[in-house]
C-alpha cells in the first residue's frame, strides 16, 4: 500500500513543506525588495532557498524549502522509474528511467548557488523524459492523457521561453502553473495508466 501511494505521499509532503516555506518567507521579490511575504505572482520558488530573503532579512523559509525540494525530486524520480516499467520498448523505457530519475539530482541542486545551470540541465532531462512519455501516450488510446501531456509540455516550453528572455513579470506565475500542471500529470499517469495501455 505504501509503495503504491509513494509518489502521492512524497509530492504531498513536498507541497506541504514548500507551503510552510512560503508562509514564513520574510519578503522581497525581484521587482520589489521591500514587499512583505511570498507572493505567488511575484516571487520565484528559488527565492525561498537563500540564506537571506530578498529584503535582506534572515530567511527561515530556506530549510523548509530545501526539504520540500528533496521530497519533490525523490517523488518524481520514483515516478519515472515506475512509469518506465509500463513501456514495452526497452530503449525508450531506459531514457524515461535514467534521464527522468537522473535529472532529479539536478532538480534538487536548483537550491544551490548553481541555480541557473541546474535549471537548464534539469529542465532538459525532465522534458526529454516527458517527451518520450508523450510519444507513447499519443500512440495509445488514452485520449484525455494526450491532451494533458501536450498542455503540460506547452506550459513547460513557454515557461522556459520566458526564463530565457528574463521575463520577470509573467515568469513567476508561469513557474507555478508549470509546477502544478506537471504534478497533476505525474500523479494521474502514475495512478491511471497500466502496461496494457502501452502494449504493442
Amino acid at each position: 500500500m505504501l509503495k503504491r501511494h509513494s509518489v502521492l505521499i512524497g509530492i504531498s509532503a513536498s507541497l506541504l513543506l514548500l507551503s510552510i516555506a512560503m508562509m514564513v518567507y520574510p519578503g522581497g521579490s525581484v521587482l520589489d525588495k521591500n514587499s512583505v511575504g511570498f507572493d505567488l505572482t511575484k516571487n520565484f520558488i528559488s527565492n525561498l532557498f537563500g540564506a537571506k530573503a530578498l529584503n535582506g532579512s534572515d530567511n527561515p523559509a530556506r530549510f523548509w524549502a530545501d526539504a520540500g525540494m528533496i521530497f519533490l525530486a525523490v517523488s518524481f524520480a520514483m515516478f519515472f522509474m515506475r512509469f518506465s516499467e509500463k513501456i514495452p520498448q526497452k530503449s525508450a523505457a531506459n531514457v524515461i528511467k535514467y534521464a527522468g530519475a537522473g535529472g532529479m539530482i539536478f532538480t534538487f541542486l536548483i537550491v544551490t548557488p548553481l541555480h541557473d545551470i541546474m535549471v537548464t540541465i534539469a529542465s532538459t532531462l525532465f522534458l526529454l523524459s516527458i517527451f518520450y512519455i508523450t510519444v507513447f501516450v499519443l500512440k495509445s488510446k488514452l485520449h484525455f492523457f494526450k491532451i494533458l501531456c501536450v498542455i503540460g509540455m506547452l506550459n513547460f516550453y513557454f515557461t522556459l521561453y520566458l526564463f530565457g528572455f528574463g521575463d520577470l513579470v509573467y515568469l513567476p506565475t508561469m513557474q507555478k502553473v508549470t509546477y502544478f500542471s506537471m504534478i497533476i500529470l505525474v500523479l494521474l499517469l502514475d495512478y491511471f495508466t497500466t502496461k496494457q495501455d502501452f502494449a504493442k
